[in-house]
């Protein structure tokens, strides 16, 4: 168990990134009880000054002795880092929030969205693992739903923007754009194919089953998140042509039948929700209106015209805040509470 203060030594490993960089502006406008903040990164990135709360902190380069005195580490520089340095950070008193895929599926290691499961976080909990990005908004969405009526089978295809590889997507993108309406050859190093103007049916490496490894992450952590193996779900991730915030496609079948309004007050007031739902004047969910927002925006909300207990809906969020940054953020002051 973490002991109780009024502030807290934290480090940022993976500050740089475009997640730890929003994990810093985060935690200062979350008001995070922060005695210190420490921000590390590789030895290229170290030296770099990034602003905290009015000031600025340099960057350090990760190391064998960066966790001592320090309370909470927030971790984004990917599954090797995490792997080899996370333990290390446990060992010298650190509690870890990982944002990457390395510890996900542990069986002993938490998997926790705050407003879906927060019962996850134990006293002593060590390693807690922050889901994948498209996960956390739709999980978030789904929490209500299924509270009330039981989902039994949940169908979704993602258009994923390009933040969600980080700053070189976020690069190829703009360079790509710029390229193409200047008429001058197109160069993808990021992604297999053009990336603007396109969409790629293609998130991270395909397995033997014919999907990806960030289909498959959305099956098997919402499973583990809602504790239940037996609740279906059948995804299509999909790259698209835009820099921030993942909008999702969901059908929900459900065991129980769904009165469309009920539910549209349900979501509304369910935390971590704001329900964008006004087709007749061209208000629904947009990822430029999400950018920069907290909340996990839902809308389209309709009955499935072929099954009498099913129900499709669009949800939207900003995949670097609460699809990473937010949520872990979020993790720490449940730890610290």
């Amino acid at each position: 168990m973490i002991i109780k203060k009024k502030k807290y030594n934290v480090v940022v490993v993976g500050a740089t990134g475009a997640v730890g960089r929003t994990m810093v502006s985060i935690l200062a406008e979350r008001k995070f009880p922060v005695e210190k903040l420490s921000l590390l990164a590789s030895s290229r990135s170290a030296g770099q000054k990034l602003s905290f709360d009015g000031r600025e902190v340099t960057v350090a380069e990760l190391g064998e002795g960066s966790f001592d005195g320090i309370d909470i580490a927030l971790f984004s520089a990917g599954a090797s880092v995490s792997r080899q340095y996370a333990p290390k950070a446990v060992q010298a008193g650190c509690v870890v929030v990982d944002n990457s895929s390395a510890f996900r599926m542990e069986k002993d290691i938490p998997l926790v969205v705050p407003e879906v499961n927060p019962h996850a976080v134990r006293k002593a909990p060590g390693i807690i693992a922050n889901p994948n990005c498209s996960t956390i908004q739709m999980v978030v969405a789904l929490k209500p739903i299924h509270d009330r009526y039981r989902i039994k089978r949940v169908i979704v295809s993602t258009y994923q923007s390009v933040s969600g590889t980080g700053q070189k997507g976020i690069a190829e993108l703009a360079q790509q754009s710029q390229d193409f309406l200047s008429k001058k050859t197109i160069k993808n190093e990021v992604y297999p194919h053009q990336i603007a103007f396109n969409c790629l049916p293609h998130i991270d490496t395909f397995l033997d089953n014919g999907y990806t490894k960030e289909e498959m992450k959305m099956v098997n952590e919402t499973q583990k998140i809602f504790e239940d193996d037996t609740l279906a779900v059948s995804p299509t991730t999909v790259r698209v042509p835009v820099f921030y915030s993942h909008s999702e496609s969901l059908n929900v079948e459900t065991e129980n039948p769904i009165n469309i309004g009920e539910l549209k007050k349900l979501l509304a007031q369910s935390p971590g929700i704001c329900v964008v739902d006004s087709p007749e004047n061209d208000e629904y969910p947009l990822a430029i209106h999400a950018a920069g927002r907290d909340e996990v925006m839902v809308g389209r909300i309709r009955l499935d015209l072929t099954h009498p207990k099913a129900v499709n809906f669009w949800v939207v969020a900003d995949n670097l805040r609460k699809g990473a940054a937010l949520n872990a953020v979020q993790i720490a002051e449940l730890v610290i509470s």
